[in-house]
């Protein structure tokens, strides 16, 4: 579960490092750029985190108030986000990504 301070936190732009659990079992912590929160602080609040792994985009959609979340970690904060969603970094290179959030990928 996300401590209650992060919550209003995570915000499109901001590079976070997602540790969740499945089946009591810890995977791997998920690291990449939040590029859209969904719903607001309602139950099924969610927030998608985008990252390239190996040279292809992956994308995670977690559940703000999942119990399989163990830890959230904020790493980077942008210096400004003009948009609410950031699908365009989908297309973006790392470059531009860089030169307009300022938070690398």
């Amino acid at each position: 579960m996300i401590d209650k301070k992060l919550i209003p936190q995570i915000k499109t732009g901001i590079k976070v490092r997602v540790y969740s659990t499945l089946n009591k079992e810890p995977l791997s912590p998920f690291e990449g750029i939040v590029i859209a929160r969904k719903h607001g602080n309602e139950p099924g609040a969610t927030f998608t985190v985008r990252s390239i792994i190996s040279g292809v985009g992956v994308e995670k959609v977690f559940p703000i108030y999942s119990p399989a979340i163990s830890k959230l970690e904020i790493i980077a904060k942008p210096k400004k986000v003009k948009r609410s969603k950031l699908y365009w970094i989908r297309s973006a290179s790392g470059t531009k990504i860089r030169k307009r959030l300022g938070v690398s990928i």
